[in-house]
């Protein structure tokens, strides 16, 4: 059985952040294995990389794990949805998200997006956001970034 939304919606999955236990080794094997490009290397920060497949800013965003975690703490971060459209409709949803009783965790501009992280029913972080640029000043803008970029509270 289908549901049809008729507020805002979501229109693609649009990146995945991953806690590794070493990020130089990550790099190496999505850019060998998968040839994803690293569009923007952070070892000072955290260390993170953020890694594209070449049509949009970040497909893949690699971040250290706490030096004690283990096979199981590994892993997904958060799932991050775009949503079609613009601020308003990223409001809209985020207002949908509190309807069903999720928290909103943060909300943050990051330059290429505007974003909100909030939790699904068992704990996992989503992030639903509305990009701020088109997809080639996107990918420039991840790469000219030095350190971790912009993180700044959004008021919606």
């Amino acid at each position: 059985m289908s549901t049809v939304i008729n507020g805002p919606k979501v229109n693609k999955v649009a990146h995945v952040v991953l806690a590794v236990s070493d990020v130089a080794r990550s790099k190496t094997f999505y850019r060998d294995a998968l040839g994803m490009e690293i569009v923007s290397d952070r070892p000072n920060e955290g260390p993170s990389a953020f890694m594209s497949f070449g049509t949009q800013h970040h497909d893949i965003a690699l971040f250290q794990a706490p030096p004690s975690a283990q096979r199981g703490e590994l892993g997904l971060v958060h799932v991050a949805c775009q949503v079609e459209g613009g601020p308003e409709q990223l409001k809209a949803l985020r207002q949908q998200v509190i309807d069903m009783g999720a928290e909103v965790k943060a909300q943050q501009f990051h330059g290429i997006t505007e974003s909100v992280y909030f939790s699904d029913p068992d704990g996992n972080t989503i992030e639903i956001f509305c990009e701020t640029m088109g997809p080639e000043q996107g990918i420039e803008y991840m790469r000219a970034q030095q350190g971790y970029g912009v993180t700044e509270p959004l008021t919606l």
